[in-house]
């Protein structure tokens, strides 16, 4: 079993017009063990800026406080919010800096950058970022999702579709995972507002 696979996850984020949206699962598991069914795997950087941590839960957390470390000393320094491209670059360097006992995550970022045009990538345990222009995907349930997602994708979605696309995606995805489910977690960020709702999907 790879480490990767421990706590099982799903992870998905899909451009749309002027808007993005983010979206996980909801199980923590050890295994085939259920241990929670309200884990956090989306983390808000800003209003227009979000990242997703699959892999071991652990990891994401000690993760994620770094993380946030680091963009509150770019906002004390610079004044201003860090753009999705800055912070993916900034993701990928405190990876790398740890290639040789990396953190056990793949992040999925997601944000809104200059003159509001959605920006999406993720990248593997040491960094290396794969950069997309229509969905990207992480996670134990990721080959199912990359499957549903290239069906059901269209460009240029307003925020509504969008939300339903990825959440059709997810539900059916996470059905074909043994280690993800138990409910879905999804933000669709425009340029004026931010919507969270939680999914409610197979509980077993």
């Amino acid at each position: 079993m790879s480490i990767f696979e421990y706590n099982g996850s799903a992870l998905v984020a899909m451009v749309g017009k002027n808007c993005f949206a983010i979206a996980s699962d909801r199980r923590l598991g050890v295994q085939l063990q259920t241990i929670a069914t309200d884990f956090q795997k989306i983390y808000k950087i800003h209003d227009k800026l979000f990242i997703g941590l699959s892999g071991l839960g652990t990891d994401a957390q000690t993760l994620y406080q770094r993380l946030v470390f680091r963009h509150k000393l770019y906002q004390l320094r610079e004044e201003r919010d860090m753009k999705p491209e800055t912070f993916a670059s900034l993701v990928s360097a405190i990876l790398y800096e740890k290639r040789f006992g990396p953190y056990f995550c793949q992040p999925v970022i997601a944000g809104l950058g200059a003159e509001d045009k959605p920006f999406i990538c993720t990248m593997d345990s040491i960094g290396a970022k794969e950069l997309a222009k229509d969905f990207v995907v992480a996670g134990t349930a990721s080959e199912s999702l990359y499957g549903a997602c290239e069906s059901m994708f269209k460009p240029d979605m307003e925020p509504e579709e969008l939300f339903e696309t990825i959440s059709q995606a997810l539900l059916s995805s996470v059905d074909r995972d043994c280690l993800s489910g138990w409910g879905g977690h999804v933000y669709v960020v425009t340029p004026t507002e931010v919507t969270e709702r939680i999914l409610k999907g197979r509980m077993d």
